[in-house]
């Protein structure tokens, strides 16, 4: 029996002949859009995290006036303790902001990703000769960057605050303005306040969740075994585990497991933990250090049913949450904003009404999302599981992308771009 969330995202990816054809947008004239005394149009921006502080920043340099509120403080934003992958995708999203160039010397640059199914001991390696043409090798040196959450916040809130277009409200706010009556003076809403996002609810937008059977656990820890270029995915049954480098023999480990067995693992002192870690890892890696607490969140699918209703529009994870597996949520997020902002610079010029840049962002998002929450689903569910009736198919797969380059080279676009990796990106 398939379940509500898997029914919903087959029946979107049915209709996707559909929906691409529509993928243009009918220009109309914008001189009945509200604009600031400058000229400039003007949006608000629910949520100041990764992809909020992303998105206000695309708006400013699209030529909008932007409103960023919070609840937290800046320091709050910026303590959680985690690190993420950045792939293709967002690197050229952050180039387009002039963003890179701050946030690049932070990064741990990879330019090798090891995929390795430990259920039937095969392992795929993917390099830079597997980067699609036309993915500028030559200017982007790696497969991929590893980044802490509080130097990317840094360099967010750092730009923000040089923006003479932004107005920050950070923190809590003693009379806070209701959504629905202050988004009448915006142009545009953004709701990017997280997965029990207040503005999706306040909009009537009902979503599908289907929480996984996994939790996912993070640390940092030392570790001898594994080059400072190479980045690893362990397919093993109780759920998917990544190995990323952060530098100096430092790997952020990301370990999806049974929510039981995730939360004793965060409670053991140092040496059990590195002793049940050493236990679960190939031979090859041997941890030396625990380098902060542990920390287990739960994992789910979620996906709102609609992406916008009148001037608001849902992007990150107030729209959609996957497994971690892949490093895909963070770049899905910012293809949002990297959508947003293409949208945003045709409504800043005229040539698209503000009232239906909502609609549009919808019809492009729809494919990249129903297709990355497809893959995502179905690669846990392959290969998290102990089923022999599997295991032919896992070799298969990566007997395939062994021996195949073209296969590896399109797998590795889908990791990066998405559907657009298919389908082509819309123009600039």
């Amino acid at each position: 029996m398939i379940k509500a969330p898997q029914q919903f995202l087959l029946r979107r990816f049915v209709c996707l002949p559909t929906v691409l054809p529509s993928l243009s947008v009918v220009a109309a004239p914008a001189s009945s859009a509200r604009r600031t005394p400058c000229g400039r149009l003007l949006a608000r921006v629910l949520g100041a995290g990764p992809t909020g502080a992303l998105a206000a920043l695309a708006l400013v340099e699209a030529g909008w006036a932007v409103e960023l509120c919070d609840p937290l403080t800046a320091e709050a934003l910026s303590q959680r303790r985690r690190a993420y992958a950045f792939n293709q995708s967002s690197r050229e999203l952050l180039q387009r902001l002039d963003l890179w160039s701050a946030l690049e010397p932070q990064l741990v640059a990879f330019d090798e990703l090891q995929l390795w199914d430990l259920g039937i001991e095969r392992s795929v390696v993917f390099g830079l000769d597997d980067l699609a043409p036309g993915r500028s090798r030559s200017r982007a040196a790696a497969i991929g960057w590893i980044g802490r959450h509080d130097q990317l916040m840094a360099v967010l809130l750092g730009r923000l605050k040089q923006q003479a277009n932004v107005s920050l409200q950070l923190g809590p706010s003693p009379a806070p303005v209701p959504e629905a009556a202050g988004s009448r003076r915006f142009d545009l809403v953004i709701g990017a306040d997280g997965p029990e996002s207040a503005t999706r609810r306040s909009l009537g937008i009902g979503c599908w969740r289907q929480p996984y059977r996994q939790f996912c656990l993070t640390a940092e820890v030392e570790l001898r075994g594994a080059a400072a270029n190479q980045a690893w995915e362990l397919l093993r049954p109780e759920g998917p585990f990544a190995v990323l480098p952060l530098g100096e023999r430092r790997f952020q480990l990301v370990w999806s497991a049974p929510e039981s067995r995730c939360r004793q693992l965060e409670g053991l002192p140092a040496s059990a933990f590195l002793d049940r870690l050493a236990a679960v890892l190939p031979d090859r890696f041997q941890p030396d250090a625990l380098l902060d607490q542990p920390r287990a969140y739960p994992v789910e699918l979620l996906l709102a049913q609609r992406l916008h209703r009148g001037r608001t529009l849902l992007v990150g994870e107030s729209a959609h949450r996957c497994h971690p597996v892949g490093g895909q949520g963070l770049n899905l997020c910012w293809r949002d904003v990297a959508v947003l902002h293409q949208l945003a610079c045709r409504a800043a010029q005229g040539k698209l009404h503000p009232r239906r840049l909502g609609a549009a962002y919808g019809r492009r998002r729809w494919p990249d999302l129903l297709l990355t929450l497809l893959a995502t689903d179905l690669l846990v569910r392959v290969f998290s599981n102990r089923s022999p009736w599997l295991l032919p198919l896992r070799s298969l797969a990566l007997t395939l992308l062994a021996r195949f380059r073209r296969l590896r080279r399109l797998a590795l676009a889908l990791m990066s771009s998405g559907a657009c990796a298919i389908q082509g990106a819309p123009p600039e």
